[in-house]
Parts: C-alpha cells; sequence; structure tokens
C-alpha cells in the first residue's frame, strides 16, 4: 500500500511539473516571444494579473508562495524545459504565486490569448499542459499557504461565509485561529474586535469585507468598462450556463459569462453526484463545475464572477440586434443574445427566526466546510428532492444521526430511486416523513442549539439537539431582474420559452428554448418545465447554441 501511495504522488508530481522535450518547444515558440530576465528579476507576482504561460529556456526560476502577512513558502524551482503556469494565466487572471529568477534567465512568453490559442491547435500538447496547471491550482488550495489569510474564531459565521465562498470559486486561502494566535488576536483588536479581517497577497486589510468587496481586493472580477459587442451573454454560471458558454465558444462565438456569486451554482455544492452519464463512481458537483469552468476558458470565454445583473434591456434588440444587462455597480454589457440561466435561490421554510441563524447553524448547502461542523453530531435536514437525499449521505460520514424530514408520506415522488435506496442502508440516516419544522433554539451570538419538528398527522412535536440544520426545500426563480424587459414568466416566476411563450408583433410562437423577447433564451432550472436535472441542464446549454446559430444568422440576414 505505501508503494501504491508513493507511485501515486509521484505520477501526480510528474503530471504536475513536466519536462518539455525540444519537439514540444519548437510547437510553442510561434505562439510566444523570447523575453530575458537578469538575477532576482520578477517574472510575475501574486495578486497581480499575469502576463501568461513562461516556458524556462535557459536558468532557473523559483517559485515561492506570498500571503499578505509577509509569509514566504518555497514551492519549486524549475529550469529549463519547463513551465510556470497555472489555471489563471488562461484568463490572465492575478497570481497566485510569485516568481523570480536565479542568475540569468530566457524564457518563452505565451500570453493569456495565444495560450488558448496553442491548446486547442496543439491539442495533444495542450492536454498536458491544461492536466498540469489543473494539477497545481489543486495543490495550492491544498496547501492552504497561498491566496488571502482570514484571520478570526473558528465557526465564526463571517468566516465560513467567506471560505465557501472562495472554496466555491475554487481560490485558495490561508486561515488563522484567533483564539490559538497572539498576534492574530492583536490584530483583531486593533480593528475594533472586528469578526473577521482578511489580508489580500498585496497586503490591504478589509474587515469583514463582502463577497464583492473581497473579489476586488482579490482581482477576480475587474473593473473595466465594456464597449464591445458580445455574440452571447450568459447570466448563470451553473451547468446550463457553463454549458452554453464551452459549446458556444468552441463554435468561435464571443462569449461572456457573469455571476453573482460562483461558478457550479446548487449543483457545485453536491457531494457526489452519481447519475451523471459518464462518472459510474460518481463526481462532486464541485468537481465537476470546476472542470467546466476551466474547459470555459480555454475556449476564450470571459468570466465576470461575482457580478451582479439588475435589469435586461431590450429596447435595441429589433433596431440593432442588440440586447443590454445592466450591472449593479452600473456597467452595461452589450450582446447580439442572452441566455437565462440565473437559476433559482434557496426558498426559505416560515420559520420563525430563521434568518438569525443562516450561517450560524442554518445552511442551504452542505460542504466538507459544514461536514466538519457536525462531527459526531446529531443533524437535521429538511427535503426530500435529489439534493437533499446527496447532502443526507455525504452527511452521514461525518454527523452521528441525520434526521431527514420530509412532509409527505415518502421520497418516491421526489427522489431518485438509487439514492432512497442508499438512504435506507445507511443506518445513522432517520426518515422522518409527515414531519415539518416548526422551531428554532438558541441565540444568534452563540448560534443555532435545537430545532422543533411536528408530526403533521398526530400533532405531536420533538426537539432535537441539532447544532446544524440544513435546508433543501426547492427554489424560487432568479428572474426579477427581467421585469423591465417583458420576458413571460410563468404563474410560479419561471421563464416561458418555446411553444408557450409567444413575442414580437405581430405575435409569433417563440423558437425552442427561447423566451418570449426574440434573441433571449432560457436554460436549465430557471427556465418553466425544466427537468430540474444536471443531465437536463447541461442537455439544454449544448442544445441553445444551435438556436442562437440560427437567430444570428437570421439577423444578419435581415441587415443585409
Amino acid at each position: 500500500m505505501a508503494n501504491e501511495v508513493r507511485i501515486e504522488v509521484e505520477t501526480r508530481r510528474h503530471q504536475m511539473f513536466p519536462v518539455l522535450g525540444a519537439a514540444d518547444i519548437e510547437r510553442i515558440r510561434r505562439f510566444g516571444t523570447i523575453r530575458h530576465y537578469e538575477d532576482g528579476a520578477c517574472l510575475f507576482t501574486a495578486g497581480e494579473p499575469g502576463p501568461g504561460m513562461f516556458v524556462v529556456l535557459e536558468g532557473v526560476v523559483a517559485i515561492t508562495q506570498r500571503d499578505g502577512l509577509g509569509h514566504v513558502v518555497p514551492i519549486e524551482r524549475q529550469g529549463p524545459g519547463q513551465f510556470l503556469a497555472e489555471v489563471a494565466q488562461l484568463s490572465g487572471r492575478p497570481a497566485l504565486v510569485d516568481g523570480h529568477a536565479e542568475g540569468r534567465v530566457e524564457t518563452l512568453l505565451v500570453p493569456p490569448e495565444q495560450l488558448r490559442a496553442l491548446i486547442i491547435a496543439e491539442a495533444d500538447l495542450g492536454e498536458r499542459l491544461v492536466r498540469a496547471m489543473i494539477l497545481r491550482r489543486v495543490a495550492l488550495i491544498e496547501s492552504g499557504a497561498s491566496g488571502p489569510v482570514l484571520i478570526g474564531p473558528p465557526q465564526s459565521a463571517a468566516l465560513l461565509r467567506i471560505q465557501n465562498f472562495l472554496g466555491r470559486n475554487g481560490h485558495p486561502y490561508h486561515v488563522v485561529d484567533a483564539t490559538q494566535d497572539r498576534d492574530a488576536a492583536a490584530l483583531l483588536e486593533q480593528y475594533g474586535e472586528a469578526e473577521l479581517l482578511v489580508v489580500c497577497p498585496d497586503g490591504t486589510v478589509s474587515v469583514n469585507p463582502s463577497e464583492n468587496a473581497l473579489a476586488r481586493c482579490l482581482g477576480m472580477v475587474d473593473t473595466l468598462e465594456r464597449q464591445e459587442l458580445f455574440d452571447v451573454l450568459v447570466v448563470g454560471a451553473g451547468p446550463a450556463g457553463l454549458a452554453t458558454a464551452v459549446y458556444a465558444a468552441s463554435e468561435g462565438l464571443r462569449v461572456i459569462v457573469v455571476d453573482c456569486r460562483f461558478f457550479g451554482g446548487q449543483a457545485g455544492a453536491s457531494a457526489r453526484i452519481e447519475n451523471y452519464l459518464g462518472f459510474p463512481t460518481g463526481i462532486s458537483g464541485g468537481a465537476l463545475a470546476g472542470r467546466a469552468y476551466v474547459q470555459a476558458q480555454k475556449f476564450g470565454v470571459e468570466m465576470l464572477i461575482p457580478a451582479q445583473v439588475s435589469s435586461l434591456d431590450c429596447t435595441m434588440a429589433e433596431s440593432k440586434g442588440e440586447i443590454a444587462v445592466e450591472l449593479v455597480d452600473g456597467r452595461r454589457l452589450r450582446s447580439k443574445t442572452v441566455v437565462i440561466a440565473s437559476g433559482a435561490r434557496y426558498r426559505r421554510p416560515e420559520v420563525p427566526r430563521l434568518a438569525d441563524f443562516e450561517g450560524r447553524g442554518v445552511w442551504y448547502w452542505a460542504s466538507a466546510l459544514e461536514a466538519k461542523l457536525c462531527a459526531e453530531q446529531e443533524v437535521a435536514l429538511v427535503g426530500g428532492g435529489n439534493s437533499a437525499g446527496q447532502a443526507a449521505v455525504f452527511l452521514s460520514q461525518h454527523a452521528a444521526k441525520v434526521n431527514v424530514l420530509v412532509r409527505g408520506p415518502s421520497l418516491a415522488a421526489t427522489m431518485s430511486r438509487y439514492l432512497i435506496d442508499r438512504i435506507e442502508a445507511t443506518s445513522n440516516i432517520a426518515l422522518r416523513p409527515h414531519t415539518e419544522l416548526v422551531q428554532l433554539h438558541g441565540e444568534p451570538a452563540t448560534g443555532l442549539d435545537g430545532a422543533t419538528w411536528r408530526d403533521r398527522r398526530s400533532g405531536e412535536q420533538h426537539d432535537c439537539p441539532a447544532r446544524n440544520l440544513f435546508l433543501f426545500i426547492g427554489a424560487v426563480p432568479e428572474t426579477d431582474w427581467l421585469g423591465g424587459c417583458g420576458v413571460a414568466l410563468d404563474r410560479h416566476g419561471f421563464v416561458l420559452t418555446g411553444a408557450q411563450a409567444r413575442g414580437g408583433f405581430p405575435a409569433k410562437v417563440a423558437a425552442p428554448l427561447e423566451s418570449s423577447v426574440p434573441g433571449v433564451f432560457a436554460v436549465g432550472d430557471v427556465r418553466s418545465g425544466s427537468v430540474k436535472r444536471v443531465g437536463g441542464a447541461i442537455g439544454e446549454g449544448a442544445a441553445v447554441v444551435a438556436l442562437i446559430h440560427q437567430h444570428l444568422a437570421a439577423s444578419e440576414g435581415a441587415v443585409a
């Protein structure tokens, strides 16, 4: 066993830091330019936009991790035939590490746009490069030594919120426990006993930052004005939105994706998806979304995450063939087509004081962070869909007992059979049918310390000492931003498409997946009648691209 582990680690390291042969370097030359650096010169700096991929031709480059507190950790020394890049360099995002020349160094620099062209043009070589870049990003996340430093008491709501945000966006971070580190405690006190301090790689300190403020500090999202006209603007980076982006960009369309939180949507929080085609042993929602996110960047998709859309403007659709979205920060994005893939937000049950405990024991997802909080504890989970089933099975591996509360008589009408079988076979999962949550216990400052539920048939109530409660009771469509454009919705707020949607003058039936506004399409959970499954969302994302091509061709023909 020890020998097998050693071989696996060596194989992974070999894939992470491959040495390119002379033939490989020659294939890369036409995509890059020669750059020289003297001893000690900086090739790239953590927290600043990366210039692209460097291939070392002569000399050695030292790669180090550096956090905002000044701590420096050596990672690797790379010499001739090795390349310097990770996933961020596909789109010119800020580097996560520093690179300095040791002695005189000659490199071949391939900027992001040319790097993407290289990966597509030289498929076999591109596969090796992308695999290495992904493994390097994973290693940086696992090491917990790069990225921003989060300083605060463990299990605080503010700390968990930022950890979830960074983790879901695939961004590394380092946590310093203020209850164990005197310097960290003193720093918190210096800032007025803040609940959380975040130190960015450039040394900037943020007190209890919002996700958007932290994203700007880390350079995750730009603030540039966008004047260009895109072919496709996708609102939402869940499975449907990412599938749309990948298929559209791979066919040469210029695509931008906007999401207000993180890529992956609700599916990104799934501990394990076992009925997705091609993954017989299952795959986590985060891993599936992460691969799609990298794949989209490989084809040149521009990502604005987090960036929230406030409204849709269709006033120029007929005259100029343009549709625009307004962002909350005041910027305006223009596109020939818009794909609504904004999904749905978590539904909140009518339970007193629920908001007091959100992030303090009440959760709408079940990631590894929340699972750690449940170790050897009794927890409660409300919901009977597939997301609830996946979460229950995942939590059962950590918690002493998982109570699954459902209003109906069973799970049969709402959950896939394989998950029902898994739940029935798991001894520490207790299914409680005909049950509703009625009360929460505890104080907001200290968090949830119990819950009460009621049997809807007998009226009998039961108190549970659950300090963690998970809610998976469906979702409300994210369609508020569509109000000013006349996009037709069903009575529940989901977007009508195809035969159910009529628009234009004179009124005509929309194409499948097209809304009542020509050129505006809807895919995934936000669409009325969708199957609310990851596979279905991805299928719709792929199918809508053909309809986009038809719309663009018709629009160009009308202009001609």
